[in-house]
């Protein structure tokens, strides 16, 4: 192979012989040829392993100086075994950890531990309200200030800590407060409820009666009323359809989770005053309305909306025992008459068997509007 040197000027051309290595010239070649194949065998030259003469100096690849790693000295396979064996194999752990942490069966029974230790506070703190004067509805009013706060706030937010996630996760966002999902739920719940008291009154077991509040003692309970069962919907939705639903989903899946919060908020009615099997039947199948709309719409500001016109309307619109309650401040003179199937009796319009009917007609509506399930 040949290569040009320049000296003085002059290209020339050099070979092999006349190398800086090989040749005593006063004009050494500055690049050496670098030959393709070897003189053995005729193969291929690594380049890497080719020394080159740049500038007068000998230098190699860097590759070719670096130091080869020292081998890793064997262990004892008792101790290998013992390194790649999960923490989570433990037996006990087993029981109190899955996959994702602690396990929902345990997550569950935090949350009402919590939620127990939370009631008791609050109805001890409750017990001496009257020996401090106060009495009637702001007792209902401290009462289901502190069961929000405490007994479903607290325990909630502590889950929402616990498991590193918003507490709007768990049913409630707030970027959706109060939004048209709220407002399209109370005129449902108030639809609804009107529907039940007109087939009452249209099977002669139930008169409107008159209006027995005017001026501002009508604006006051109306407030009043709004605003506290707003607490009611809010407590109550947030307890059962909330974090319970959301970690029982996980385990059951979502309807199974539904059927089985759906009983207990049926269970819970069970301490109301002169509540009856229909009225906690007729609580259970509404809770499971309430989770075909927590389904359909993604949170629980439907059902709110919905628990609490509900509660307002019986309460003091139509002046009609709520879950076996009457309340003072109501504004019509309505009364009942007739079989106790069809009037609810003590419990109200929640015992009736017409109850039944305007279920499974808001049920198939609602069905029918919300096709989409966007709770996942």
């Amino acid at each position: 192979m040949r290569t040009m040197s320049s000296a003085l000027g002059t290209p020339r051309f050099t070979s092999h012989a006349h190398c800086a290595r090989k040749s005593s010239s006063s004009i050494p070649a500055r690049t050496c040829g670098c030959p393709k194949r070897s003189r053995v065998k005729n193969l291929l030259i690594n380049r890497e392993r080719v020394f080159y003469h740049v500038g007068q100096c000998f230098r190699k690849n860097p590759r070719m100086g670096e130091p080869l790693p020292s081998p890793i000295p064997p262990q004892d396979e008792p101790q290998q075994a013992a390194l790649h064996t999960p923490i989570s194999e433990h037996p006990v752990h087993k029981v109190f950890l899955g996959p994702s942490g602690l396990r929902a069966g345990w997550r569950l029974l935090l949350y009402l531990a919590v939620v127990a230790t939370m009631y008791l506070l609050v109805g001890a703190v409750v017990y001496y309200l009257p020996e401090l004067g106060i009495r009637g509805v702001r007792i209902d009013l401290i009462v289901e200030i502190g069961r929000l706060v405490f007994v479903v706030g607290i325990p909630t937010l502590l889950m929402a800590r616990i498991e590193g996630r918003p507490i709007g996760c768990y049913g409630l966002p707030g970027r959706s407060a109060f939004g048209k999902l709220f407002w399209a739920g109370a005129a449902w719940g108030l639809a609804a409820l009107t529907v039940l008291m007109l087939c009452m009154h249209w099977a002669g077991v139930f008169d409107f009666g008159s209006v027995v509040l005017h001026g501002g003692r009508l604006i006051k309970f109306a407030a009043f009323w709004a605003f506290l069962f707003l607490l009611v919907g809010l407590q109550e939705e947030l307890l059962v359809r909330g974090y319970p639903q959301h970690v029982l989903t996980e385990a059951l899946g979502f309807w199974p989770a539904a059927v089985v919060g759906s009983l207990a908020f049926g269970g819970i009615h069970f301490w109301n005053p002169g509540e009856n099997w229909i009225g906690l039947a007729g609580a259970a199948l509404i809770g499971l309305f309430f989770c075909l709309t927590l389904r359909r719409t993604g949170n629980l500001w439907f059902a709110v909306g919905f628990h609490a016109s509900w509660d307002w309307g019986e309460s003091f619109l139509y002046s009609v025992p709520d879950s076996g309650a009457k309340s003072p401040g109501h504004l019509l003179s309505s009364s009942f008459h007739g079989s106790p199937w069809l009037t609810g009796g003590s419990v109200g319009p929640e015992g009736s068997v017409f109850l039944f009917l305007v279920i499974a007609l808001i049920w198939v509506a609602f069905d029918r509007m919300y096709r989409q399930a966007k709770y996942c």
